[in-house]
């Protein structure tokens, strides 16, 4: 029998990654739908999302689009006690600012470099890499001495900023100079049920 929740998606991105992540996460069934760039201009993909980006989630009658949108989501309704996004203003203010972050600095520095170089897309390949190399060094500078991005455990700001700096060095950024990434990256990918974002061979 077909489970109630659908993940459209393809495995090298970032975006639908960071769901398929916290879906196993919380431990939900799912089916896993391959929509890949051919079927965005369809028009059955266009009534899933107008704006034909993926992922896309269907739960029941439900259809929601936008990575960072269906985390929290998926954190209100099947896991609202859990530590996803804290119930304290400070917490979820916090939360939201990495949110802001995996849709802002990551989107065009570490994830543009990746479609850039890996994918010979046009775009500004040393801007985005500067981009990166930035948010990596303050990001570096803020996980040294602590496990995660907000307060003593993995909360959406982990899963949302994880996928695209996972495989930043697909985009010509290495992250061996940010020994406190790495770190975390490692304890992101150890976390119970997680498969790790793949990485291709320019990796």
């Amino acid at each position: 029998m077909p489970s109630q929740i659908r993940l459209h998606g393809i495995p090298l991105s970032g975006h639908t990654h960071k769901v398929e992540l916290f879906l196993r996460l919380l431990g939900l069934e799912f089916d896993y739908v391959v929509a890949a760039q051919d079927v965005w201009p369809t028009e059955a993909f266009g009534r899933l999302n107008p704006l034909r980006q993926i992922p896309v989630l269907e739960d029941g009658d439900l259809v929601l689009a936008d990575s960072n949108a269906i985390l929290v989501y998926l954190a209100r309704r099947y896991d609202p006690e859990g530590p996803w996004l804290p119930a304290d203003s400070v917490g979820a203010a916090q939360v939201q600012r990495w949110l802001s972050v995996s849709a802002g600095e990551i989107k065009f520095g570490p994830a543009a470099a990746r479609v850039i170089q890996l994918f010979a897309r046009p775009g500004d390949l040393e801007s985005a890499q500067a981009i990166a190399r930035k948010l990596f060094a303050v990001m570096d500078a803020h996980l040294a001495g602590r496990t995660w991005l907000v307060g003593d455990t993995v909360t959406l700001a982990d899963i949302a900023c994880y996928p695209y700096i996972a495989c930043a060095a697909e985009g010509g950024v290495p992250l061996a100079p940010y020994a406190a990434i790495g770190a975390w990256i490692a304890r992101v990918e150890a976390l119970p049920g997680v498969t790790p974002m793949p990485r291709t061979e320019a990796a």
